[in-house]
């Protein structure tokens, strides 16, 4: 019996049909986790989760869903139990913040759930935008639309008792990036807690390792350059000569106060890609 896995069975990516190959996955993922996809600018992660959600097709390889090809699954039914942010959607008219998390209801219109307002309620406020419900989207800030994507794709996905049987996904294209702090740790304690309380599988695109080692159960590791991918637990995978190797940045790691582990990136100089000369860089 399959156990609900997302499976990338020996899939190579590429920006484009033909271009250069950016990695190598062959990787199980789980639900009841969260599954941080890491590496380099360039190095396909955004292209591994359109491969994941099947809005593109990997150049070799495939996705398993439930241990069948996710491409057979058709998109109604994939939209019932996986719901996908992506980094910038934009829309054509001026919908107001409700109406947008209630787009996240419509894969499940023909059987709504008895409490459909309240799920668009409650997702409004876990995000921290139910003040903004009757604002249109585009007067808002790219923080605050963030937050509102996220609200939508949380009232896409229901609790447990209410899904149909099988696993549900969330996918997570850079949520944080348009956040402030203080937003980006609650918005990544808010898919944890699904994640570890309602069994929800979240994968979900970061740039920030402190978040991942934060909040992440294990990492997706895309080193860049075709190389094939590294799956482990967040710890095994994000080590300092791992992040000197993929990010050529040396540093160390500290302990927080609540016992997590950080990276602290120490000053030095690094040659990049297409520089005649060194740049410093110095602790962030």
């Amino acid at each position: 019996m399959d156990d609900g896995s997302l499976h990338c069975q020996d899939i190579r990516l590429t920006a484009y049909r033909q271009g250069p190959l950016l990695a190598r996955v062959d990787a199980q993922l789980r639900p009841s986790r969260v599954t941080a996809i890491l590496g380099p600018n360039g190095a396909g992660k955004s292209t591994l989760l359109a491969a994941l959600c099947g809005t593109q097709s990997p150049r070799q390889g495939q996705v398993l869903w439930d241990g069948a090809p996710l491409a057979q699954l058709p998109a109604a039914q994939r939209a019932r139990r996986m719901a996908v942010m992506h980094q910038d959607t934009q829309l054509a008219f001026a919908f107001t913040v409700q109406e947008v998390v209630e787009m996240g209801r419509y894969p499940h219109r023909q059987h709504p759930a008895p409490d459909e307002a309240a799920i668009v309620q409650h997702c409004m406020q876990a995000t921290g935008v139910a003040g903004l419900a009757q604002r249109a989207l585009a007067s808002l800030s790219g923080g605050e639309r963030a937050r509102v994507q996220l609200a939508r794709a949380l009232a896409q996905i229901p609790p447990e008792g209410q899904a149909q049987s099988g696993s549900r996904w969330l996918l997570l294209d850079e949520p944080t990036a348009a956040l402030d702090l203080q937003h980006q740790h609650h918005a990544m304690a808010l898919v944890r807690e699904r994640s570890s309380c309602d069994g929800l599988g979240v994968i979900v695109v970061l740039h920030d390792l402190n978040l991942a080692l934060r909040y992440a159960d294990e990492v997706l590791l895309l080193p860049g350059q075709g190389e094939a991918a590294l799956l482990g637990p967040v710890h095994a995978v994000l080590t300092l000569p791992t992040i000197a190797r993929v990010w050529r940045i040396h540093g160390e790691m500290q302990t927080a106060r609540d016992g997590t582990p950080q990276f602290i990136a120490g000053a030095h100089c690094a040659q990049l890609p297409g520089m005649d000369a060194p740049v410093a860089l110095g602790a962030v």
